[in-house]
């Protein structure tokens, strides 16, 4: 079975001051990326597809190409403001692309078969690999077109240093996703009290509330319905300057009309990511302790 893994690395790191997609975390120089496509090479991907910008894209495939291409068929897509659906044109004014959804849209004549999505600046863990590998396979040769997502409890997800955006997920009680809200803004308070706000109210989360750190399992399906949504957004909130298509409205949207089912995806591995400047050493610490630990090589190319 052939498998993608699209990695979303255009960020612009405005809260981190800088590109964190090309940081080094590890002893070796390791990003958080070359971690991410050595476990997705272990749990059986064929292919990696990076989303990122042409401003950054020769220094970007420089960094990488060479790491990996002899264990992976590597391919570059870059998520620009052109790149929008037939009978659609960018906003005149508009400065930065659509977020996630559009991320994943700019790659749709890469990928021909399964594939998952991951965030460049988040560690998934080895398991969530094997366990998007397993759901494929499961799937392979059937007329199941279902999605699925793999879900971490969002009080291993918050940053000490500001707030967070996550996708709330929300089980029917039989292993689906019921509907998926993404969620701004989301910190502790004083009191340690995980909340967010909305409508000028603040909401509180429990602890163990399923969310999404944007590591999906879809089907080449997904681009047909991404372009007719994307469409619609764009032609409705194209212009708000700060408006954002996210995986998780689109998701939700199909799960409402009642097109697919999503399943939610148990996985023994954790997360953690970097959001802030301040979350690096953090990082650092937790990838040293995984090597110590015998998870990693202290040279992972070597």
């Amino acid at each position: 079975m052939k498998a993608t893994l699209l990695v979303l690395a255009a960020g612009m790191g405005s809260r981190y001051g800088g590109l964190k997609q090309m940081d080094a975390f590890g002893p070796s120089g390791e990003t958080i990326i070359d971690y991410s496509i050595y476990d997705a090479i272990n749990a059986g991907f064929t292919k990696v597809v990076f989303v990122i910008r042409e401003s950054f894209k020769e220094a970007f495939k420089e960094a990488f190409t060479t790491k990996f291409r002899d264990k992976i068929e590597v391919a570059f897509v870059c998520q620009e403001l052109d790149r929008l659906p037939a009978g659609i044109s960018c906003p005149m004014d508009r400065q930065k692309p659509w977020g996630t959804g559009h991320a994943v849209y700019v790659a749709k004549d890469h990928i021909d078969g399964p594939f998952a999505v991951i965030n460049a600046d988040d560690y998934y863990g080895q398991n969530a690999y094997k366990v998007l590998i397993d759901f494929f396979e499961a799937n392979e040769g059937s007329d199941n077109t279902d999605y699925a997502v793999v879900a971490y409890y969002l009080s291993n997800t918050l940053s000490e240093h500001g707030t967070v955006n996550r996708g709330i997920c929300y089980s029917d009680g039989n292993g689906n996703l019921d509907k998926v809200v993404e969620r701004e803004k989301i910190q502790r308070d004083t009191e340690g009290v995980i909340i967010f706000p909305h409508d000028d109210h603040s909401y509180k989360l429990a602890e163990d509330t399923l969310v999404s750190m944007n590591m999906w399992a879809f089907y080449p399906s997904y681009f047909e319905y991404c372009e007719d949504a994307l469409y619609k957004f764009i032609k409705a909130r194209g212009e708000e300057e700060k408006s954002e298509f996210y995986i998780p409205a689109l998701i939700d949207e199909l799960i409402q009309n009642k097109l697919l089912n999503v399943n939610i995806l148990d996985t023994t591995s954790k997360w953690f990511g970097v959001t802030y400047q301040e979350d690096r050493p953090i990082v650092i610490d937790k990838l040293n302790k995984l090597i110590e630990e015998g998870i990693y090589p202290i040279d992972l190319w070597a």
